[in-house]
């Protein structure tokens, strides 16, 4: 049923943005077609298929078969009429990549971390992409930190970019929507996202250049919390004095965190027992730069100390940076389909 209190504009938009999404999802379509599946009237995807084509946006792919009528003409979106942009920013490097609407790379890139350099590396960064490719769309930044609706409050070791509008900061100056996510949120996103899995409930655990984080999904949909700071398993207090980030780590509070002693491994079986009587997943996803297979297994074998075997999860391996840009990627995607009104 239609909000009668819809404005003309709001409307146009929504409708503009459901025509995209099935385009792209669908592959191509007749005007029959996107009528039938969107529940809108055949005139109004008429005009708008008209509009679309007139803009770039559509392409004619030719005409079905005819079944005795007037031929249908078909439709496809053009992957190239707009192109987002996916960063994501940590200790030690900022990677960046540019895609069109079928997500496929026009361009990825490794730099060294903007988190170490000026404030305004990052807007330099984007307004070189920007100017190379003035098609971008949207931009999706991930940090690490916790974020709320694009303010960035909770950012050790980095106390300037605390309670930073980056979205509102980026938006203002670009005119292009953003969006800001914490790393681990974007990482489980795109777990989910590449392996296909649909309402499934996961934890990703990272330890990550700036201590150790984890996403967290239940039946499909990412957890954020209450006051977004859902997944910040730092704090998480395991033994009597000590937090999840204290047991784990040897020397240099920052320094990258390794696991070899049976004091860190422990506290590790420790966390997927907790999760696993909270939120109950089917897996947790580790970072395969961090874990191999044998560390893994004396995990899960010290994890049923705490928990019955029968409702551990499994314990996996992934790519977290293909993981992490996939995540950023679907985000930017779905801002550019939904606020782009080019």
């Amino acid at each position: 049923m239609t909000n009668p209190y819809t404005s003309p504009k709001e409307m146009r938009k929504l409708i503009l943005q459901r025509i995209r999404a099935a385009l792209l999802m669908m592959g191509s379509a007749t005007k029959a077609e996107l009528s039938q599946r969107l529940g809108i009237s055949f005139p109004t995807v008429s005009k708008f298929l008209a509009q679309m084509e007139q803009d770039g946006e559509i392409r004619y792919d030719g005409e079905d078969d005819s079944n005795g009528g007037r031929k249908a003409k078909r439709y496809s979106y053009n992957p190239d009429y707009m192109l987002g942009l996916a960063i994501f920013v940590e200790k030690n490097e900022t990677i960046y990549t540019v895609f069109d609407s079928l997500g496929d790379i026009q361009e990825q890139e490794r730099k060294p971390s903007v988190l170490n350099q000026e404030a305004e590396s990052l807007d330099e960064l984007i307004e070189a992409l920007i100017e190379k490719y003035p098609k971008l769309r949207s931009i999706a930044i991930g940090v690490p930190g916790a974020v709320n609706n694009g303010r960035i409050f909770h950012i050790p070791p980095y106390p300037s970019l605390a309670d930073y509008d980056l979205q509102e900061a980026l938006e203002s100056k670009f005119q292009i929507p953003v969006v800001v996510e914490n790393d681990m949120n974007a990482s489980v996103l795109g777990y989910a996202s590449r392996m296909e899995l649909e309402n499934e409930s996961l934890v990703y655990l990272y330890f990550g250049q700036n201590g150790p984080g984890s996403g967290i999904m239940i039946n499909g949909d990412v957890v954020r919390g209450s006051t977004f700071f859902s997944g910040e398993i730092s704090y998480i207090p395991q033994y009597d004095n000590r937090s999840f980030k204290e047991a784990l780590q040897r020397g240099d509070r920052y320094r990258k965190i390794v696991l070899t002693e049976e004091e860190q491994i422990d506290a590790v079986a420790r966390l997927i027992a907790t999760f696993a009587a909270i939120t109950n997943p089917r897996a947790v996803v580790f970072c395969d730069d961090e874990v191999d297979d044998e560390l893994l297994a004396r995990i899960a074998e010290r994890s049923g100390n705490y928990i019955p075997q029968d409702h551990l999860p499994v314990l996996m391996m992934s790519d977290w940076r293909q993981d992490y840009l996939s995540g950023l990627q679907q985000l930017a995607l779905n801002l550019m389909i939904t606020e782009s009104e080019v």
